[in-house]
């Protein structure tokens, strides 16, 4: 009877244990597989199989009007009327997030923190994030990194001004977030920045090339605004992040975000017979 009652206490013992460790295993599945796509050549979560994962994302694959692509001298119609690009900024609550995939700051409120106004509509600024190297292209030529200030409209149109970076002296806006987002490293938190004025990210030269693409993330939507400031503009926090780490030039950025996105840049995509339209004197001009 004694041995009766050992044995069954014991079999007690056993489906709790088991009870207990089946969750902790299900949670590690979770975080294994908590990316749904990357940036990783070969990889069957990578830009090639995009359109493939989820039926939403079906204009990663199928669509004619995808971004980013390269902005050859020789595909880009001059516009004699140049529209300056109206910026209504002013400073408002702000977070930065590690998404994983890129670093983002976010401002609070739909049309808190103004717009920009493109062919007489205005878009309101959301968020902006930052690509290593530079999905944008321009002669063939890749820069060390490309800045996204996404916008949008009540109804969801949507319109992003890019700028592109090389390497040279630090920019007052990144170099404020630049210990938010060390201490975020390979980690998907988010925190709050206060009040974040988002004139001070340079606006550059009045020279930018404009064109319709696509997110260049999923769910690659489509109908998408391209500005692209021709101005290319020294990066942010190169000098601040060789204080810290005087061998890691774009390192700190690249390494807070996971692994498989530690170069972000999306593939080039085809132009299908898209216009290119330069506003400026002339996008011959060389760049330093």
């Amino acid at each position: 009877m004694k041995q009766q009652r050992t044995y069954v206490l014991c079999c007690c013992i056993l489906v709790l244990a088991l009870l207990f460790l089946q969750p902790l295993s299900g949670t590690a599945q979770e975080v294994e597989d908590e990316r749904e796509f990357d940036y990783i050549e070969g990889s069957k979560r990578g830009p090639a199989y995009w359109g493939d994962i989820k039926k939403e994302w079906a204009d990663c694959k199928t669509g004619r009007l995808q971004s980013p692509i390269d902005m050859s001298d020789r595909r880009v119609k001059m516009v004699q009327k140049t529209e300056n690009i109206k910026r209504n900024y002013r400073p408002f609550n702000a977070t930065v997030k590690n998404r994983g995939h890129d670093i983002m700051v976010q401002w609070e409120g739909f049309d808190q923190v103004g717009s920009i106004q493109i062919n007489g509509i205005r878009y309101f600024l959301q968020q902006c994030h930052w690509h290593s190297p530079s999905e944008h292209t321009i002669n063939g030529r890749r820069y060390d990194m490309e800045l996204h200030m996404v916008h949008t409209t009540p109804d969801q149109k949507i319109a992003v001004i890019g700028y592109l970076y090389k390497i040279g002296k630090p920019d007052p806006f990144l170099s404020k977030l630049l210990d938010d987002i060390m201490s975020m490293t390979d980690q998907k938190l988010e925190r709050n920045l206060g009040i974040v004025d988002p004139r001070e990210i340079k606006s550059g030269g009045k020279k930018y090339y404009r064109y319709m693409g696509s997110l260049t993330t999923p769910p690659c939507k489509q109908g998408v605004i391209w500005t692209i400031n021709k101005k290319i503009t020294p990066p942010p926090y190169l000098a601040e992040i060789k204080i810290l780490r005087p061998d890691s030039d774009f390192r700190a950025l690249r390494e807070a975000v996971h692994d498989y996105a530690e170069k972000n840049a999306r593939p080039l995509q085809p132009l299908n017979q898209r216009e290119i339209h330069f506003h400026g004197q002339s996008p011959k001009d060389t760049f330093n």
